[in-house]
């Protein structure tokens, strides 16, 4: 295929070329895969980390391969699935040393004990850049859909969006900052949050959920579309710094909690009954619960803002679109 040819497919299109190829036409996509084994489903999830696509400069190896298992604990998080086993592929350049070797070891020893999960092994090979091939598996009854909304039900994230974006703009574009904030946003871009626990002890309280690293506009697209229902969001999920960084920044505000992805969070819709109890897991474990809008008839996703509504399109981070 040509160069040419390559840049008029999205990942979206990509993903349903193969399905479809693969006899699979009627794929409605989830942050898993799963297959039944007896009255047990099996739960698999796996994710790629390219060094010269998803490294920002300044992260350092061990934060690499911890981000490689985050972004497969943070769907398996979204599903309420408790990992058990992981197998790490990995491409090696020559210009490695020892040292980072040991760099990328410990990172992914220090995950394994964070998410109590064992890594069984994997393979190796060489390559021009680092690429992190990570598979993780659990067992499971059954998962949280990310279709599943109903009317009247109240949307959540598990915490703020916008620190992952405005570091990425600090990173890559050199945006400058108090020292204060640029340690806060650079920490979300480098070690990023992942709601294991939070999704495991509520997941019965939740009507739908998904994870939120490809953007919150895609997220809540993704589940509009597959709930059939319309989400309207009255309040952005985020905090006044990120507010003041765009605004001296010259950055829209809206487009960083929107757009950025690699956020890792949990979002989910819940009936205002369970909203309660979710609360009080929130408080008990210091988290910021965000209530950002509501669920109704209808389709599309809307921002109410000063009465009226406003199309929140899907713009989140999707490979090999069009810049």
């Amino acid at each position: 295929m040509s160069k040419k040819a390559m840049s008029k497919l999205s990942e979206k299109k990509i993903i349903e070329l193969f399905q479809n190829k693969l006899g699979n036409a009627s794929f409605v996509p989830e942050d898993v895969e799963s297959f039944k084994i007896g009255k047990k489903r099996l739960i698999v999830k796996v994710d790629t980390l390219v060094e010269s696509t998803d490294l920002p400069p300044g992260m350092k190896l061990e934060d690499a391969a911890r981000k490689s298992i985050v972004s497969c604990v943070s769907d398996f998080a979204a599903k309420g699935v408790k990992p058990i086993f992981g197998i790490i592929s990995l491409t090696i350049p020559k210009r490695f040393s020892r040292s980072n070797i040991e760099s990328l070891a410990k990172g992914f020893q220090k995950a394994a004990k964070e998410f109590r999960l064992k890594i069984l092994g994997g393979d190796t090979n060489e390559g021009k850049e680092l690429v992190i091939n990570f598979s993780l598996f659990g067992v499971t009854e059954k998962i949280v859909n990310r279709k599943g909304a109903k009317t009247n039900h109240v949307v959540i994230t598990s915490g703020p969006f916008g620190y992952t974006g405005a570091g990425l703009s600090i990173l890559l574009k050199n945006k400058k900052c108090s020292k204060k904030f640029g340690a806060k946003a650079k920490r979300a871009v480098f070690k990023p949050n992942c709601r294991l626990m939070f999704g495991l002890k509520n997941k019965n309280y939740f009507s739908s959920s998904m994870d939120s690293s490809d953007g919150l506009s895609t997220t809540l697209n993704e589940m509009s579309s597959q709930s059939k229902k319309r989400f309207v969001i009255t309040r952005m999920p985020s905090e006044n710094d990120v507010f003041d960084f765009a605004s001296s920044s010259r950055l829209n505000a809206d487009n960083l909690i929107l757009n950025g992805g690699e956020e890792y969070e949990i979002v989910a819709t819940v009936n205002v009954s369970n909203l309660p109890k979710i609360k009080k897991y929130a408080k008990k474990h210091r988290m910021k619960l965000y209530e950002i809008g509501y669920v109704t008839k209808g389709k599309g996703v809307f921002y109410k803002k000063n009465g009226r509504l406003i199309r929140i399109k899907d713009k989140g981070w999707q490979h090999l679109q069009k810049s």
